[in-house]
């Protein structure tokens, strides 16, 4: 049997409005990069620029396992978006940080590339701020992936915890809503993972496991 395959697409933005540190939010990239990897799964990272994919220095602790070191150092040397065929992978996730919501969100090729595998039955799914790169997709009838599918995503009581609402260009989980999302919120920071279909989404760092998981469920 073929190895399945996983797209993981990440941010190349490192700075907020106010030089504030973002990127990749290292548990959300770490935790399903080893699980993709200990089911055998094989995977590609890629980013809208390509190269490196910055992680966001507030999710480094000495106290996270040695484990994700491995997986960081496959963001150092990404593969460009432009360079991407859909028709090769069996799922597509994106690991959140608010680094997404800056180039993530904009980008038509993403749009195709998650359009593309969805419309094929494929695995879309994503944890936190990764939900910004369902934003441009839409099915087979011109309308956005996300209507009426039950998601999750970064929350706006999140978001006023954290202090960044202002920094970032728009509220995640309004414009999830606005698309016509079943937007399902738990309790910040809590294990909460939604799966609709073939989209699977995480609310915040603590769901990235669930997610994994998740995904591991569908594809076997």
């Amino acid at each position: 049997m073929d190895k399945k395959k996983i797209l993981i697409i990440t941010t190349n933005i490192s700075e907020l409005a106010d030089g504030s540190p973002t990127g990749v939010w290292l548990e959300e990239f770490a935790v399903p990069y080893i699980i993709f990897e200990k089911t055998g799964y094989t995977m590609t990272i890629s980013s809208p620029l390509g190269g490196e994919s910055p992680i966001d220095t507030e999710s480094l602790s000495c106290s996270n396992p040695m484990e994700w070191d491995d997986a960081a150092k496959r963001l150092k040397n990404t593969q460009k978006i432009d360079e991407i065929n859909p028709n090769e992978f069996d799922a597509v996730f994106f690991p959140g940080g608010h680094g997404p919501m800056f180039d993530i969100a904009q980008n038509e090729k993403i749009g195709e590339i998650v359009s593309k595998l969805y419309n094929d039955k494929k695995i879309v799914s994503a944890v936190c701020h990764g939900a910004a790169g369902l934003i441009l997709a839409t099915d087979s009838n011109g309308k956005p992936i996300v209507e009426n599918k039950r998601l999750t995503s970064f929350t706006n009581e999140e978001e006023r915890i954290v202090k960044k609402a202002e920094l970032i260009p728009f509220s995640l989980e309004d414009k999830l809503k606005e698309l016509g999302a079943e937007f399902i919120e738990s309790k910040p920071w809590t294990e909460h993972a939604e799966v609709s279909d073939n989209l699977i989404t995480g609310q915040n760092p603590a769901s990235a496991i669930a997610v994994a998981e998740e995904v591991v469920k569908k594809l076997q």
